[in-house]
């Protein structure tokens, strides 16, 4: 691609007061209105002083931010360029924002949760963004280290990765039909353990899929988690919850043994990488293989909390690589990995449905490739309500996709944002109303009218 010979660029200037960068932030923020986001936040949030005034238009200012592109503070600044300050009621400045999170306690963090949460609920009303939810359910849960720079970030420390961040603990819920949503999310000291304040992250998480569903609602939802949070505490909350667990366990003595009591003739191969389907058998020629025995977890608890289930084991064989040609192994050695699971289906499908587990990590490098790349406070709780904010924004940017059709539904945040937030556009005024004029041949065109249409009621009978 190059620049044009015929006309060439000469200058440049900042200069139009009627161009905004963003005009996908128009019918994101009616789909914010209609679910309520500001009210709630001024129903909920108590934070004190005036720095604390007015909840609802700064909690949806940053949010706004947010679904923009904004990863800092400063950034917040991109809501105050051109004609946003004319599209939009008085947008704060990012001074304002800051301190408003400044003035953030650890009560104020849970009442912005519990307005994370009620909004969820809201957009799934309003749009299908957890279409399928009284079907199969899985609820995962994991964390993930956000790094940060220097000594001044509150609560920052080293944890399992070796590298100076915080500790963000993440629970989200698929279904079979849609992308994952987050359902609950805090921020811990970098140091941390893993399963710390997990079995309470569970309940408040199943209690959120329990109000997501309806009477019809059919099975229980799964909750999946790695070995990290292979534990009682994680374990008996989804069980009171009313849920199945599938979570991997360590290879302690127990497991080991457990493992070593599988008779050679129980194991299936399945699909895995490499794998070859023979059409003649109807099976998979692969070197990886499943099987199960009965377990009974924290057997060494008292006999009310012990936790029977099943052992589902994947073995996949221990090549050695330093061998020399010609010189195999006298026998077998393999690699296993297993899992605890409560429920009742074939160990083929629970090793495989386990391994979708691997989907939340697509939701952590989301959340870091947007509002997550940074914390960008020095204060501990001011970064957790920012964690709580980078959710919400994460779930309104993927419901106003399921509204432009399949092909945008399940996309990444980067390319929902690319696609049909960061499109520029020029306004006029005529008769005391706005028109957006935007760029003509627009690639998502189609997409972008129909999330505009849907969410300004264009095309619908009017009723009485």
């Amino acid at each position: 691609m190059q620049l044009s010979h015929i006309r060439p660029v000469a200058s440049a200037c900042f200069d139009d007061p009627n161009l905004v960068s963003c005009a996908g932030l128009v019918p994101m923020a009616v789909l914010s209105q209609q679910c309520g986001l500001a009210e709630l936040a001024d129903e909920h949030l108590s934070v004190p002083t005036d720095k604390g005034s007015n909840a609802g238009a700064k909690v949806s200012c940053l949010v706004a931010g947010m679904v923009a592109g904004a990863d800092s503070i400063d950034d917040m600044a991109l809501l105050r360029h051109g004609a946003m300050g004319t599209v939009f009621d008085h947008p704060y400045a990012p001074s304002t924002l800051g301190s408003f999170l400044r003035e953030f306690a650890f009560g104020h963090v849970r009442q912005l949760d519990a307005v994370a949460a009620r909004l969820l609920a809201r957009l799934h009303a309003r749009t299908p963004l957890v279409a399928g939810i009284d079907g199969p359910v899985c609820v995962d849960l994991d964390d993930t280290i956000v790094e940060v720079h220097g000594y001044a970030k509150q609560g920052s420390g080293y944890g399992y990765s070796g590298v100076r961040g915080l500790n963000a603990l993440i629970a989200t819920v698929t279904t079979e039909h849609g992308a994952p949503v987050i359902t609950g999310q805090r921020l811990r000291k970098g140091s941390c353990g893993s399963p710390r304040g997990a079995a309470r992250m569970i309940g408040d998480t199943l209690a959120t899929v329990a109000r997501l569903r309806s009477a019809e609602a059919t099975g229980k939802p799964l909750v999946r988690m790695d070995s990290a949070f292979y534990g009682y505490p994680s374990v008996a909350a989804a069980i009171r919850g009313g849920a199945d667990v599938s979570v991997t366990v360590r290879l302690d003595p127990k497991v080991k043994a457990a493992i070593a009591d599988i008779p050679d003739d129980a194991w299936t191969a399945i699909e895995y990488t490499d794998a070859v389907y023979d059409e003649n058998t109807h099976q998979w020629i692969s070197r990886a293989e499943v099987a199960e025995i009965g377990f009974t977890a924290f057997s060494s608890r008292k006999t009310d909390e012990q936790v029977a289930g099943r052992l589902v084991v994947r073995r996949i064989p221990d090549l050695n690589h330093h061998s020399a040609p010609g010189q195999g192994t006298l026998f077998d050695t393999w690699r296993f990995h297993a899992l605890f699971t409560t429920t009742d289906c074939d160990a083929v499908i629970a090793d495989k449905t386990h391994r979708g587990h691997a989907i939340i990590e697509q939701v952590h490098a989301d959340l870091k490739g947007s509002a997550l790349a940074h914390l960008p406070s020095g204060r501990f709780n001011a970064n957790a309500a920012w964690l709580a904010l980078a959710a919400m924004a994460f779930n309104l940017t993927r419901a106003a996709a399921t509204l432009t059709g399949p092909a945008l539904a399940k996309s990444r945040t980067a390319t929902i944002r690319r696609t049909l937030i960061t499109v520029p556009a020029r306004i006029a005024s005529s008769a005391r109303r706005l028109t957006l004029h935007l760029p003509r041949d627009w690639p998502w065109e189609s997409a972008w009218n129909m999330l505009f249409d849907s969410l300004f009621r264009r095309n619908h009978p009017l009723t009485a």
